[in-house]
Parts: structure tokens; C-alpha cells; sequence
């Protein structure tokens, strides 16, 4: 078709239920691997993003049910550092549980997408922004297995790009890190400020989602949260 015609001037009527943000329901299905216990998540999309993410849930220990538009998630048996290429090749934004995992279990595993181990990489922020924070990172096997013997601490980081998923991934670091973090240059698209609002809801001190600058009082102690998830921009 080359073109359209419309012809206006009729009353529009109806209604539309928007459902749950993708790209902030994925980083809060993460961020619930940070507390031992039962998180609640409500208006969480049914994508098949979301239905492999709960898989890596299933995969890691985590208990998940559906219930309607409500996701509930129990990380009390969490015992999986690792994700598989299956998923991660299902789920190219599985990336987001490095943070969570890393800061949980003090290891995480995954395969890079696409298993380059050379050249520019799209998670060089995550893991330039996690060596900070005192990660150790190395390739095992065709994994990508990054570890934290002596813990992760507090950093003041600049990202070179506002990259959305390296804010998430470097938040959800800071909230169990020791110590406070700075993040210059971060994203500021709502879904972080979403993100934001989650953590805080399980006890985490984070502060100035939304603006270039966002600071984490690291160290609280986490509990599970309820949250609905925000409607999505696009719709």
C-alpha cells in the first residue's frame, strides 16, 4: 500500500487496558533474585520475554506462579549462578539477572550472545562497570563466569553511553554492595525510575532515578516487595 486515506470527524469511544512495560517487568523480575523470600509482581505482561525469564527463575531455584496480570516470586531457595545458552540465546536481555546474581551469590554465569569473546561487546559497560565494584571476570569453557572473592564495594562510575541495561545491571549490584555508589552518565528512561521504585520497596537506599546521576546507599538489609509494574510507553 503507498498510502493512506482516513476520514475524520467521527467521535472516538472505547477503552484499552494497558498492560505492563516489557522492559521494566524483565529488570524487576531480576531485581527479586536480591531477597530471600516471596516478592509479588502485579500488571506483568504474559510475552514470551517474560515467560522465559521465569524460566531462568525456575532454573536458578526460585519458585514462580502465575496468577493472572500477578507474577509471585519465592528466591528463598535460590542456588543457580548460571544461565544457559538455550535461554540465553531465547532471551538476548537475560544479561539483566548479572547483576542480581552477582550480588546475591557473589558468582554468576552466562553465555554471550552470539559467543564472541572478542571486540567491542554491548555488556562491556556491565562487566567495565562491575570490575569496578571489584568483579573478577573470565571466560570458561565459552562462558562468561564473573566472581567477587572479597564481596562487591561501593564505586563512583561514569557509563561511557547512558546504557539502560548497564544502569540496572550496576544498580542492582550497588544495592548489596558495601558502601555507597555513584552512577554518572546513567540512563534516565522511566523504567529505571520504575526499577527504583521496586528496590526501594524491598529496603535498598537508591536516589535520583530518572536524572544522570543516581546514588545507592549500599549494604541495607532486602526484604520481598510488592510492586505493579508500569504501563507500557508504546501503547
Amino acid at each position: 500500500m503507498s498510502f493512506y486515506e482516513i476520514c475524520g470527524g467521527r467521535p472516538l469511544r472505547g477503552e484499552l487496558r494497558v498492560q505492563g512495560a516489557k522492559n521494566s517487568a524483565l529488570p524487576i523480575l531480576a531485581a527479586a533474585l536480591l531477597a530471600p523470600g516471596q516478592s509479588v509482581i502485579r500488571n506483568c505482561p504474559d510475552l514470551s520475554d517474560v515467560t522465559a525469564a521465569l524460566e531462568i527463575l525456575r532454573l536458578l531455584g526460585c519458585r514462580t506462579v502465575r496468577e493472572g496480570d500477578a507474577v509471585l516470586i519465592d528466591a528463598s531457595q535460590l542456588t543457580g549462578c548460571g544461565i544457559p545458552d538455550r535461554l540465553m540465546r531465547e532471551m538476548r536481555s537475560s544479561v539483566i539477572f548479572l547483576g542480581a546474581l552477582l550480588a546475591r551469590l557473589g558468582r554468576a554465569e552466562l553465555s554471550y550472545p552470539g559467543g564472541c569473546e572478542l571486540g567491542p561487546r554491548p555488556i562491556d559497560i556491565h562487566l567495565e562497570g562491575l570490575g569496578r565494584m571489584g568483579a573478577q571476570t573470565q571466560w570458561e569453557d565459552g562462558q562468561l563466569v564473573l566472581t567477587a572473592p572479597r564481596g562487591l564495594h561501593g564505586v563512583d562510575y561514569a557509563l561511557r553511553l547512558p546504557s539502560v541495561g548497564a544502569t540496572e545491571t550496576l544498580l542492582m549490584a550497588a544495592v548489596l554492595a558495601k558502601g555507597e555508589t555513584v552512577l554518572r552518565g546513567a540512563a534516565r528512561e522511566p523504567e529505571i525510575v520504575d526499577l527504583q521504585r521496586f528496590l526501594n520497596a524491598m529496603g535498598a537506599r537508591v536516589s535520583g532515578a530518572g536524572s544522570p546521576m543516581i546514588t545507592i546507599q549500599g549494604g541495607a538489609p532486602l526484604h520481598p516487595a510488592e510492586h505493579t509494574v508500569m504501563g507500557d510507553r508504546i501503547a
